[in-house]
């Protein structure tokens, strides 16, 4: 079946909910979409497990095929709102935006307004792809509030869900730069753990955990002393947090996480915590041809570098 709402996939391991199952699929996928709106989908009849229509509590086992047609999503009803934004490439089908680091991406809890979204509504005349529903209208993936540089959001339906499909399949990349403290045992390295919600504070995520969802990073030390280090990360997974869980568990936290590392003397460096998304680079979604871009190193960055006599060759 050819139908750009159409998924399908055999499930890779055993999982005990359907619902659960799908909102990993998706964040695969740039997190596009809550477990609300899957839930809402499923007790549709818009999702079936092998050809059979269930309900979001059934236990999959793994090889069992998933089909989903994902409904037409509701009309956008956010207000637009004149933020100021950095655009870095904007055409009919796509916009990039070298976010700052103060910026909510989408509106949540607490962040129902001033966010990423707001502004680019009022920029494109309320243009944003509605896969994402009412809440993340062109979010293919996203940034943290405390991280600065490259996002791409989608204006049209077909374009949002081919970049999804971009990221999934990693056609489209993402490179980080950080400051950590101190410096990884190996200059160079690929770290993978599985990766989930930490089983006691549910706004962290942690990679010790047993099953859940692979993560990837992979890094290189480009600046070195005796107390911090500065990292050029690439990612093959996606997962919320994942380069701040990573540095973190693996004894260099990000300088000035308050999450996962929370050093009182980083409140003197720097306000957030020190991560750049620095390159992106995918294939236009309706072109094919390939794009590429650099943001450099905002401000707070650099002189938080300098400050710790970092000396980084890229």
């Amino acid at each position: 079946m050819k139908d750009k709402n159409f998924y399908r996939f055999k499930a890779e391991a055993d999982f005990r909910r359907l619902d659960l199952l799908l909102v990993e699929y998706f964040e695969e996928l740039g997190g596009i979409f809550s477990r609300s709106a899957i839930q809402d989908w499923i007790r549709s009849g818009s999702v079936k497990v092998n050809g059979v229509i269930v309900k979001p509590s059934k236990s999959i086992t793994v090889g069992e095929m998933v089909e989903i047609l994902i409904p037409e999503p509701a009309k956008i009803d956010l207000s637009p709102q004149n933020i100021p934004i950095k655009i870095v490439y904007e055409d009919e089908y796509i916009i990039v935006i070298d976010k700052e680091a103060s910026v909510v991406v989408h509106p949540a809890p607490g962040n129902f307004s001033g966010t990423l979204v707001n502004a680019v509504l009022y920029h494109t005349s309320g243009k944003l792809s509605s896969i994402g529903g009412n809440s993340r209208p062109g979010v293919v993936h996203r940034l943290d509030k405390g991280t600065s540089g490259l996002i791409v959001m989608a204006k049209t339906d077909a374009a949002h869900l081919e970049l999804a499909r971009q990221f999934a399949s990693k056609k489209a990349g993402r490179v980080y730069l950080a400051v950590l403290h101190g410096c990884p045992v190996e200059e160079k390295g690929k770290w993978q753990t599985f990766f989930g919600r930490h089983p006691v504070d549910r706004k962290k995520f942690t990679s010790k955990v047993t099953d859940g969802k692979v993560a990837i990073t992979n890094y290189r030390v480009i600046g070195c002393n005796s107390k911090y280090s500065v990292v050029r990360v690439e990612l093959e997974t996606g997962r919320t947090h994942q380069i701040r869980v990573h540095m973190s568990e693996h004894g260099c936290p990000i300088v000035g996480d308050e999450t996962y590392c929370n050093v009182t003397m980083d409140k003197k460096l720097i306000s957030r915590q020190a991560l750049h998304a620095m390159e992106l680079r995918l294939y236009h979604p309706i072109y094919g041809v390939r794009l590429s871009f650099i943001s450099n190193l905002p401000e707070d960055m650099s002189k938080l570098i300098k400050e710790l006599d970092l000396d980084v060759k890229m």
